[in-house]
């Protein structure tokens, strides 16, 4: 069977707990409650309780350290503090009698009676920090010892330690709060030290990334350049950032009112694909941007320099978003804005995807059925980002029967040859006939070659 001495039953339950669940026996659980229950019975009648308290500690006493006595740390923010020890004794007959003893510096002992009362219960009011001690006596005897500390609120400050374009430092400060707890220990009177257990957490209003809130008492917030994006970070509205400070007893807490000067780049395009000549409407979503807009549409000028389009302060007037722009040369298009307000902090940000403008190309049919049921009525050349074409058609006979010839707007509305002789009510007979077609791409590729000669079998 485990054994423990007496003395050991005064450890804090959890570490008792811990040996039981480690090095008790599988076959001997039945002692596991057995002890737990002895634990929890002397922690009953062997404690004090100390009502509105903020936290309990225990003791460590160098000369006697299997002893735990509790400490109780209250918080004092007005600093006038005031504690409270309460007894209830659940073994024995009452009434009992109640010794109330304050430790003496001077005597190192405590032998500072402060309170006798008889009673089932007993409790002590208006304490100040120190150790105190209760003997109880008559139907049932024993002494209990227990610790009042005091924490006061941190005096928390944040505030703005250094604002750049890209980069915003905050400056957090918690020197003021009280870092150890001391009591006496009680042999010898000796001091002796518990640490106030301090965390702090920095947040912000609206929500704003701050790296590491929790560990960084002066954090900073800044842009990174990632390929080919920028992450943006830093707070482009107004924004309370706030330390938060707690310890063992207290909460305290610092705020200040942020206002930015960064600017931050962002748009949209639709349609991104499509074909020649396509318009690309960019929608110009910006924060904070009030001095200069530069665009790249990812094209270049006949000297291979980028093509770009700048809107400066004195001009902005007729920057107005949405707006349009064409792109005629099939290919992939890479778009940048660059903005920059009257602080002179800039920030650029790249389209994630590009804008795709699709090749030339013909898709010549061999057949057609102009008989006015809406299915393959019309012999039309499909094509994709052509700029120009001509399309002429013959009979067996070399008679030409039908001539379109367009670009621009009347190329993208053609609909085709309807079958009916040079765009008259003259049907053309049923047959085969010739066709010639000649086009050219925005790609500059020319379409006049064998591939666009050919016959088409017109049914009815």
């Amino acid at each position: 069977m485990l054994l423990f001495p007496l003395n050991s039953l005064l450890l804090h339950k959890n570490i008792l707990l811990f040996l039981i669940h480690f090095y008790l026996p599988v076959n001997h659980v039945r002692y596991f409650f057995l002890v737990t229950g002895i634990l929890f019975s002397i922690t009953i009648q062997a404690q004090l309780s100390a009502p509105g308290r903020n936290a309990v500690r225990f003791t460590t006493y160098q000369s006697s350290p299997l002893v735990k006595d509790q400490i109780f740390i209250y918080c004092s923010p007005s600093g006038n503090p005031v504690g409270v020890l309460s007894a209830s004794v659940m073994k024995g007959s009452p009434p009992y009698n109640f010794s109330w003893y304050k430790w003496d510096d001077a005597t190192k002992s405590f032998s500072n009676n402060i309170l006798n009362s008889s009673g089932v219960t007993s409790s002590i009011n208006n304490l100040g920090e120190g150790g105190y001690r209760l003997v109880v006596s008559g139907g049932y005897d024993t002494t209990y010892t227990a610790w009042i500390v005091f924490d006061r609120p941190a005096a928390a400050s944040a505030r703005v330690k250094q604002k750049l374009c890209d980069r915003l430092a905050l400056d957090g400060d918690t020197s003021t709060a009280i870092h150890q707890f001391y009591y006496r220990d009680i042999a010898n009177g000796n001091i002796l030290y518990i640490k106030n257990d301090l965390s702090f957490i920095w947040s912000a209003q609206p929500v704003t990334f701050i790296p590491a809130p929790e560990l960084l008492l002066d954090p900073v917030i800044q842009n990174f350049q990632a390929q080919p994006n920028r992450i943006y970070r830093l707070p482009v509205e107004n924004t309370t950032f706030k330390i938060t400070v707690n310890s063992l007893g207290c909460r305290s807490e610092a705020s200040f009112l942020y206002e930015p000067i960064h600017v931050k780049a962002d748009f949209s395009a639709d349609p991104t694909k499509g074909e020649a000549p396509l318009e690309v409407t960019f929608t110009d979503k910006s924060v904070r941007a009030n001095s200069q807009y530069t665009w790249d549409f990812g094209e270049k000028n006949r000297d291979g320099s980028r093509k770009l389009r700048t809107f400066k302060e004195d001009s902005l007037f007729i920057f107005e978003s949405p707006f349009t722009h064409t792109y005629y040369r099939p290919g992939e298009y890479t778009v940048k804005l660059e903005v920059r307000n009257k602080n002179y902090c800039i920030d650029s940000v790249t389209l994630e995807t590009k804008i795709n403008v699709d090749k030339s190309k013909l898709d010549i049919p061999n057949v057609f059925t102009p008989n006015g049921d809406s299915q393959n009525d019309f012999f039309i050349v499909e094509s994709t980002s052509l700029r120009y074409l001509k399309v002429e058609i013959f009979s067996r006979s070399g008679v030409l029967v039908y001539r379109f010839l367009g670009e621009g707007e009347s190329l993208s509305s053609w609909q085709g040859w309807n079958g009916n002789v040079k765009e008259t009510s003259a049907e053309a007979s049923p047959g085969i006939y010739y066709y010639v077609i000649e086009a050219l791409g925005w790609d500059d590729i020319k379409y006049d070659s064998k591939p666009q000669r050919g016959f088409v079998y017109l049914y009815r």
